[in-house]
């Protein structure tokens, strides 16, 4: 038999080749359901005691969204992260966070005491420069524990910071030019 292109092979010519292949038969396309064992086979069963989510506390719900903690980690995130804030004039919560952190090593207590005060200064006092985003009674619980400043002192206004990092500026971020360049970095790198 002469050698023939693709392109001049007739389709005919194929079906004919084709009939000596057996194809299965899909019966239940058909029949338009499937078996009832099929069907078990795809049920996943439900365990009785996982939390529902009305019932996750900070700690539970912290554990559950570790985009911003890997983050806080990773120095070369961290750097990313705080430009990124740095040109939306928006890095004062990552600063108090960072400051916070500072303060909990923090071992004398006279460094304890004027670290307090200069975080309050900075951050928490009404027309602060640059003052954080934080209620009425969260300041007053801070002014007070300033006369004797314990390491759990900033700990309420420090969660809340958290929370308003991991709901607004850590997506924000996730979804910017710098981390996507960050990114793709870092994937090049792995390569060289």
């Amino acid at each position: 038999m002469p050698k023939l292109l693709f392109s001049k092979v007739r389709f005919y010519e194929i079906r004919d080749l084709m009939q000596n292949v057996k194809r299965p038969r899909r019966t239940d396309i058909l029949n338009g359901r499937r078996r009832k064992k099929d069907v078990q086979g795809l049920m996943v069963p439900k365990i009785n005691d996982e939390p529902s989510p009305v019932k996750l506390s900070w700690q539970t719900e912290h554990k559950l969204h570790l985009t911003l903690e890997k983050l806080l980690r990773d120095k070369k995130c961290l750097a990313a992260f705080q430009t990124y804030l740095q040109s939306e004039f928006s890095d004062e919560n990552l600063e108090f966070w960072l400051a916070c952190e500072d303060f909990r090593s923090t071992a004398s207590p006279d460094n304890l005491h004027w670290k307090a005060e200069e975080i309050y200064e900075e951050f928490i006092r009404p027309a602060a420069c640059r003052e954080i985003n934080v209620d009425h009674h969260i300041r007053e619980n801070i002014k007070k524990s300033l006369e004797k400043p314990s390491l759990s002192c900033f700990d309420e206004a420090q969660k809340h910071v958290y929370l308003l990092m991991e709901r607004d500026s850590c997506p924000r971020f996730l979804h910017s030019d710098v981390y996507l360049s960050l990114k793709r970095k870092s994937r090049t790198m792995w390569y060289i």
